[in-house]
């Protein structure tokens, strides 16, 4: 005898699943319009604008070379470092990250000197952290100035996306003015210009994936498991674009203080955040972040000073 379902009780169990799949990840939300910065700069290879910083055969350039794979494996983990450094800019990767069980995993989008400056350096992270659970990928913002690695600065945020599925950019603006997080040009976090915790020193940018069982997930409560690998990321879509500091200069080769036409960074544009931009950054922290360091009063006793203004 054959079963016949109506409409209704079909549109009722397919609304159910949603529901859970939803619940599964927590609420869905739908990202506001933003300006999209990454349509202001041109897109360069791999080839152009990196070299292997360490694990060269888990590294494979790929489509002319414009796209990359990077993998980890019980052996290596990977990474790409930028030709040139910079003082300033703009600098973008699209990222498709590992699927399934990555807990210990991360994968980081910097920039760092900590190779020329190993006891005073400064770094700028964007880190996606990996999960025990399918798709639950984390991401954390964190900045270093002069060393000041006792003091961590972390921001972390879920998604509102499947990270595994498709590419997605994230971008890392940093000029006189602010510092600006963005994803899918989306500003999640900014840094205003604050010489206690802000950059002073001409940076690398980096592409990495790497273990960190020590910290990363629950404070190290799940390792990487090697069952699950290789894991791999691939990269494509690069953006970067700045002040280059030159093997012969002594300052890189724009200005650092001024709205100069020479910095790619340092327009009125770039200058603050516009409306729409800071409407995306409320939505993001409301409905995406669930730890800063400014509220982490178990952590700090005194909160560090810059927190006033957050």
């Amino acid at each position: 005898m054959a079963i016949v379902f109506n409409k209704s009780f079909i549109l009722t169990i397919l609304f159910y699943y949603k529901i859970i799949e939803v619940h599964a990840r927590g609420p869905v939300y739908t990202p506001p319009d933003v300006e999209r910065l990454t349509d202001h700069f041109k897109r360069v290879s791999i080839d152009e604008s990196y070299n292997v910083s360490f694990g060269g055969t888990n590294v494979h350039v790929t489509n002319n070379g414009t796209n990359a794979d990077l993998s980890l494996d019980k052996f290596s983990g990977s990474g790409l470092v930028s030709k040139n450094k910079y003082y300033y800019g703009f600098f973008n990767a699209a990222l498709k990250l590992p699927a399934g069980f990555t807990s210990g995993v991360v994968v980081a989008y910097y920039l760092s000197n900590a190779n020329v400056f190993p006891h005073n350096h400064d770094e700028i992270d964007i880190e996606l952290l990996g999960h025990e659970k399918r798709r639950e990928w984390v991401l954390q913002t964190n900045i270093y100035s002069n060393g000041s690695v006792s003091t961590g600065r972390e921001e972390k945020f879920y998604l509102w996306f499947d990270p595994t599925q498709s590419f997605h950019d994230y971008t890392i603006l940093w000029n006189n003015h602010h510092i600006v997080f963005l994803v899918d040009n989306i500003p999640v976090r900014e840094v205003i210009h604050n010489n206690a915790i802000y950059p002073s020193k001409a940076m690398s940018v980096y592409t990495t994936i790497w273990d960190a069982s020590k910290w990363a997930t629950h404070g190290g409560k799940y390792p990487v498991n090697y069952k699950f690998s290789p894991f791999t990321v691939s990269v494509k879509g690069i953006e970067i674009e700045g002040c280059v500091l030159n093997s012969k200069d002594v300052a890189p080769s724009c200005s650092r203080s001024s709205l100069s036409s020479t910095d790619p960074v340092d327009g009125q544009q770039f200058a603050k955040l516009s409306a729409q931009q800071i409407n995306g950054l409320g939505w993001a922290r409301r409905k995406h972040m669930f730890y800063s360091y400014c509220q982490d009063k178990n952590r700090y006793k005194v909160l560090p000073p810059e927190c006033n203004a957050i």
